[in-house]
């Protein structure tokens, strides 16, 4: 069922009502469905959250289009808003959508904070499947059941842990950097939430992920964790600060104890 009021939030139902009435324009038949995923969906959104969106499309876009649908982003953009400058999503084809996707293709995405569509595999998940599929609220269209098939755990388990594994290398290796005072904290709340998943096989949301790594966790990480939930507010101000020394080296440990857990949470 499509809601009118899809958040709390009045301010944002009106920009999402703007960007789903806006993009029917351009899209027209081709638009299948809309929805809300990511944190307002899984329930841990606050003022400092992005807005996650998911447009079903009957077939992958093509390049004609993006202009217009170019223009739509950028009106929705200059809109004097927070919720507006915070939009993220993608354009998934129905039938990539359906089911896994083992090749990742790039889809139609527009990234946190940006005005630019661009080709994309960030959504391209099993995790955004899972959180749609079971969680997502309804902007457009039908339930998003009867466009989705279920996701295992164990398939949902694999995925989490080949991210955390493969994230981690990046950062290991200095190909993702987190010396900053959002990037550093954002690793331990995304490493506290994934083990998480390995632990439920279900994906939750962030501060049920930090509640749980507070208490389930080694209590050496604690004061890590609590740290890195205090830096969220203003967090898109931080980028440009430097880490803490010590809870940068210290997260660097923190990645590597996560690993060797998330092992052990996986053969269980």
């Amino acid at each position: 069922m499509t809601l009118s009021q899809p958040t709390p939030d009045p301010q944002l139902n009106a920009i999402l009502h703007q960007l789903v009435t806006s993009v029917r324009e351009v899209l027209g038949e081709r638009l299948v469905a809309a929805y809300l995923q990511g944190s307002f969906a899984t329930g841990g959104w606050d003022r400092n959250s992005d807005v996650d969106f998911l447009f079903v499309v009957e077939e992958d876009l093509p390049e004609t289009l993006l202009p217009r649908l170019q223009d739509v982003h950028v009106q929705i953009y200059e809109i004097e808003s927070y919720w507006a400058k915070h939009l993220e999503g993608s354009y998934f084809p129905r039938e990539w959508l359906k089911s896994p996707d083992p090749s990742c293709r790039p889809i139609v995405y527009i990234d946190n904070g940006s005005r630019e569509l661009v080709r994309s595999a960030h959504d391209n998940t099993l995790v955004v499947r899972w959180v749609v599929r079971e969680c997502g609220i309804t902007l457009a269209g039908p339930p998003p059941t009867a466009l989705i098939d279920p996701v295992s755990a164990d398939d949902l388990r694999r995925e989490v842990f080949n991210t955390m594994r493969d994230w981690g290398q990046e950062i290991r290796t200095h190909q993702y950097q987190i010396n900053n005072r959002w990037a550093q904290p954002f690793a331990v709340i995304s490493y506290c939430r994934m083990l998480h998943t390995l632990h439920t096989g279900r994906v939750d949301s962030k501060p049920a992920g930090v509640r749980w790594g507070l208490t389930n966790l080694d209590p050496r990480w604690a004061g890590l964790i609590q740290r890195a939930w205090n830096e969220r507010p203003d967090q898109y101000l931080k980028v440009h600060l430097p880490a803490d020394p010590g809870d940068l080296a210290q997260t660097l440990e923190f990645i590597e104890d996560a690993l060797a857990l998330g092992e052990t949470l996986l053969d269980l």
